[in-house]
């Protein structure tokens, strides 16, 4: 099994992603992912993630089946 390799940047990207559409895709849930499996995520960047956990379970965020959102 190959590591994981998150982009530089690739948490802030999704973040502000997600606050900009509120929609998930699928590109974001592999990312989000990769980066909860990477154990070198910094503590500023997990806590975003489970920022980002918490307002998909209180339905501020909707799950879509698109790859990703092009503007």
């Amino acid at each position: 099994m190959s590591p994981l390799n998150l982009l530089p940047g690739a948490i802030n990207e999704i973040i502000a992603a997600v606050t900009d559409t509120h929609s998930l895709t699928k590109a974001d849930r592999y990312g989000m992912m990769a980066a909860i499996l990477d154990e070198s995520t910094s503590e500023e960047e997990r806590g975003s993630l489970d920022r980002l956990i918490r307002s998909l379970v209180k339905g501020r965020i909707r799950v879509t089946d698109e790859l990703s959102i092009v503007s």
